[in-house]
């Protein structure tokens, strides 16, 4: 088995200050492995670089642990707390820079201030674009009301990646489910409609140049391409877009394998939207890296394809 360099783009970190915003998903877990996750959440120097050089992850692009301030009520204060983060990430990344890159918290509460925070991170702190968790407060980024967002994404040429979290309201059929409504499906369901909501309202067809990059093997998307033309061209409801739902897919979206280390959903998810459109991920801490970087030096694809995925995608799209 060959081993490849690898780019990690879904790697999860912890500032101070944070943890009450995921509690409400860290406390479903027993108190043995909190307090391991907490630990390589905090850790910058130690045991996430030894499990990069054991994985030959030549850099990983960092990100605040889910929801941050997604989650938080008060506008102002997600702006306070996003800035905050964003100089706590520059300031660790600046102790390995050649081992770490950043994608920047937002306050999606107001587009322009989101706005405004991607452009200094980008700009002033060399970040390589945006972490998102979901929607906020159950607001979804398709209206017009976020045009001037998406309009300075794409002068940046940046991309978000659009991280699950928990509905603005809990889907009735996973009521009394609780171990359906998280990270084994619920998370996967929000994220993939939110993605589609950006796509059916046009968002891609305003902005084309937008990257939006979905983890976990693309939250279900590729594998239901054809049945999204095929309804949609059935049932538009007063919808007019410039390509076919599939289209989008592949080009505006693209994917990780973060969580999903099995080859055959490798296999269809390159066949669906192509080995250019898929990168490499762990979801550090969450996952195991061991098994993540097993799963990928052992797919069964081309070599070329193997270091497109590995690293070659993610180099391109970060400008690295």
């Amino acid at each position: 088995m060959q081993t490849h360099r690898k780019i990690a783009l879904e790697e999860h970190f912890m500032m101070p200050g944070f943890e009450e915003y995921s509690n409400s998903f860290l406390s479903f877990i027993d108190p043995a492995t909190q307090k391991e996750l907490a630990q390589r959440l905090n850790d910058f120097d130690e045991l996430r670089l030894d499990e990069m050089d054991r994985a030959a992850i030549d850099l990983v692009v960092l990100s605040q642990s889910g929801p941050g301030v997604q989650a938080e009520p008060d506008g102002q204060a997600a702006i306070a707390k996003a800035r905050a983060n964003n100089d706590f990430l520059a300031e660790r990344i600046a102790r390995h820079p050649e081992r770490y890159a950043g994608f920047a918290m937002l306050p999606m509460h107001d587009p322009l201030e989101a706005a405004r925070e991607l452009e200094r991170c980008v700009a002033q702190m060399g970040f390589k674009g945006s972490l998102v968790n979901g929607h906020t407060l159950g607001r979804y980024y398709e209206s017009r009301d976020y045009d001037p967002f998406w309009a300075r994404m794409q002068e940046l040429d940046v991309p978000m990646y659009l991280h699950p979290a928990y509905p603005w309201r809990p889907l009735h059929a996973l009521e009394g489910m609780p171990v359906l409504t998280g990270a084994s499906w619920g998370w996967g369901v929000e994220t993939a409609s939110h993605a589609l909501r950006l796509l059916f309202g046009g968002v891609f067809d305003r902005f084309p140049g937008l990257k939006v990059i979905l983890g976990h093997m693309g939250e279900f998307l590729p594998f239901q391409r054809w049945r999204l033309d095929s309804r949609f061209a059935a049932y538009p409801f007063g919808i007019e877009l410039e390509r076919q739902p599939s289209q989008y897919i592949g080009s505006n979206l693209v994917i990780t394998t973060s969580g999903v280390c099995s080859h055959p959903t490798l296999l269809g998810a390159v066949g669906e939207i192509g080995a250019d459109a898929v990168m490499f991920s762990v979801d550090y801490p969450y996952e195991s890296t061991e098994a993540a970087a097993a799963f990928i030096d052992s797919a069964p694809l081309p070599p070329d394809q193997l270091e497109a995925i590995c690293h070659g995608n993610a180099a391109r799209l970060l400008k690295l």
